[in-house]
């Protein structure tokens, strides 16, 4: 038998060293509930941020400057590689 993934609407963004200030509300509040965490380093001096930390139901997962950040209807969160994203997602009207 031969399956095709159900059509499910998601909400995305891409991740980069702006997020702090451009994120959604969605990603922020996740951030204010300690469900996902910016992750920082300091280079000569400057906070510089490097990508991001996120609590899935199946461990701590990571994403880097560039991945996208999607949050499914229940509200799950997991990063996605640019180009996986894609190949995978069009965007709905």
């Amino acid at each position: 038998m031969r399956y095709r993934k159900k059509p499910i609407e998601v909400q995305a963004f891409r991740f980069t060293d702006s997020s702090d200030r451009i994120a959604p509300q969605w990603f922020n509040h996740a951030v204010d509930e300690e469900k996902a965490w910016i992750d920082r380093c300091l280079v000569d001096g400057h906070a510089r941020i490097y990508g991001c930390s996120i609590r899935t139901p199946t461990g701590q997962v990571h994403a880097k400057l560039g991945d996208y950040i999607i949050r499914e209807p229940d509200g799950t969160m997991y990063p996605c590689k640019p180009d996986v994203f894609t190949k995978t997602y069009e965007q709905a009207g």
